[in-house]
């Protein structure tokens, strides 16, 4: 699974047509609209038909990639491993800072301390089947909906970063990013180069519009996850607002076709990684790269109310 073909502005290394346009991230030129692979933990009992979805997003257009060992206990990296051919011009992007809990309410735990970090990249290594993960993300416990951490989970980011930067400097990892972080732990994290950020928001919840604007002047790749709000019962969802279903019905398009685009349009420096099971779903989500808004159906969906996403879990 390398990156052995020659990517453009226009066209993945595959030929297709970049999905939502061409973006950066870490130094790679990918379509800004990628693929989160959680959802195919869902297809665990037909394995044939996960490696069909991503090789179905591959064919759309898509040359990032987002997941983690603790998908499906390393059932979704051994699909990506599968799916992705040499030449695809795959940029395969992970996370670490939680392991697997088959059975556990979320089916993860944290595992941030120094020594797990390192060991979670190297599973990762293994389960990917690959010799350097060009992106692993440091998952945080700072910030937006998720479980928090408690004892000896609670890790500083310097120490964290120190081993980070050892695997980047071994070669195991290509760039670090980060995710469920604050703007204070950004602005520590980037003497240490950070390529990406992740965090939780949508066109319902903003919290994050300072954080954005601090990735946009850092050059750094901002990743929306939950990009549809309502992962999590209690938190706001894109399709409840009412300016989203109008655009929809206007523009003949779904409201989450519009909740993806507004995010497309509202920072250049956005990448998406909606996930889904469903190979028609994923057409649908690509799609939302051609919707195009009119100067008063932005105005309006930029008025929105922005509610907070911010909850602790478990």
């Amino acid at each position: 699974m390398a990156m052995n073909g020659t990517p453009s502005p226009q066209l993945t290394a595959t030929g297709a047509p970049r999905a939502g346009g061409a973006g950066t991230l870490a130094g790679h030129t990918v379509s800004r609209i990628g693929y989160g692979a959680m959802q195919l933990a869902r297809l665990h009992a037909d394995r044939d038909a996960a490696i069909a979805v991503l090789r179905r997003a591959i064919e759309l257009g898509v040359d990032h990639v987002d997941t983690a060992q603790f998908y499906g206990n390393g059932f979704v990296n051994e699909v990506i491993r599968d799916a992705v051919r040499p030449g695809d011009g795959v940029v395969v992007v992970s996370k670490v800072g939680a392991d697997p809990d088959p059975g556990g309410t979320p089916p993860l735990r944290f595992a941030q301390r120094p020594e797990e970090l390192r060991a979670s990249v190297e599973d990762n290594l293994v389960s990917l089947g690959l010799d350097r993960i060009p992106v692993v993300n440091l998952r945080r416990p700072d910030a937006g909906p998720g479980i928090r951490a408690e004892g000896d989970q609670v890790v500083d980011l310097d120490d964290q970063l120190a081993v980070m930067t050892a695997l980047r400097d071994e070669g195991k990892i290509g760039a670090i990013g980060l995710s469920a972080v604050t703007p204070e732990g950004l602005r520590r994290a980037l003497p240490a180069g950070i390529a990406c950020v992740q965090n939780a928001y949508s066109l319902v919840s903003r919290d994050d519009e300072e954080m954005l604007r601090l990735c946009a002047a850092e050059g750094i790749a901002w990743v929306p996850f939950f990009p549809l709000g309502g992962a999590f019962p209690g938190l706001p969802k894109v399709s409840d607002a009412p300016a989203v279903t109008a655009a929809a019905r206007s523009l003949g398009r779904t409201p989450a076709q519009i909740g993806l685009a507004w995010l497309l349009h509202h920072a250049p420096n956005t990448l998406l990684i909606p996930g889904t099971a469903d190979a028609g779903h994923l057409e649908a989500n690509i799609a939302a790269g051609t919707v195009e808004f009119d100067d008063a159906t932005l105005a309006a969906l930029d008025a929105v109310e922005s509610r907070s996403n911010d909850i602790a879990l478990g």
